[in-house]
């Protein structure tokens, strides 16, 4: 059984997820640790739970979820997984970081490009991987139908929606991925957002004001 554990990271408040099953194989998603005492709770709960880090993967490459990329990367001496329509995305981060006041933001590439359909395995444990653009154009979530939990990354949230006025952001897409996409999921499903608490797929059919379905 899948063990979810959330960390919320940076000034972003974004929330970075293990993932690990009782092989004690684990994988991070999205770890947005910027600052060591951030690194070093991740890395601690990794240690004292004898996890083994499998895999890194984002769901998307905006600066609040890949600030900790490399230092998992060379941690744990992993190679990055995104989507390859998001690859421009994780490259841009370098050149505005300072903007935001993140002067000491540590580049990152991607080795391993994920596309829908593929399936991402530790342990005993398996995520399928749904293409959801509309919030960045190479946004995936990693869903598992057994436990019936997704994570989403940025593309829905509790009664909200990913932002689409950024570069690659397009309002229209996104609600066609949450439509077609999310809301193909069974309602029961969890979704564990990049922000803020989790929610269901069928409390979003209902009450969500961007995208609920009409009755």
């Amino acid at each position: 059984m899948i063990q979810v554990k959330t960390f919320v990271f940076n000034p972003f408040a974004e929330n970075t997820y293990v993932l690990h099953d009782d092989t004690n194989e684990c994988i991070i998603i999205d770890p947005g640790c910027y600052e060591n005492y951030e690194k070093k709770q991740l890395s601690d709960y990794v240690e004292n739970n004898g996890l083994k880090v499998v895999r890194l993967l984002n769901t998307h490459c905006h600066i609040d979820h890949v600030f900790g990329n490399t230092f998992i990367k060379n941690k744990y001496g992993l190679k990055l997984e995104i989507h390859k329509d998001d690859a421009a995305t994780l490259g841009a981060v370098k050149a505005y970081a300072p903007s935001y006041g993140f002067q000491n933001f540590e580049e990152s590439t991607a080795e391993t490009f994920l596309e829908e359909g593929d399936i991402i395995k530790f342990g005993n444990s398996s995520l399928e991987i749904l293409f959801v653009p509309g919030h960045a154009p190479g946004h995936i979530v990693f869903y598992n139908l057994d436990q019936k939990i997704c994570i989403g990354g940025d593309v829905l949230f509790l009664e909200s929606i990913g932002r689409t006025d950024l570069p690659g952001g397009d309002f229209d897409t996104l609600i066609k991925s949450i439509h077609n996409k999310m809301f193909s999921l069974p309602d029961e499903t969890i979704v564990y957002c990049g922000h803020g608490s989790s929610t269901t797929i069928g409390h979003e059919k209902v009450y969500n004001p961007f995208c609920a379905l009409a009755k």
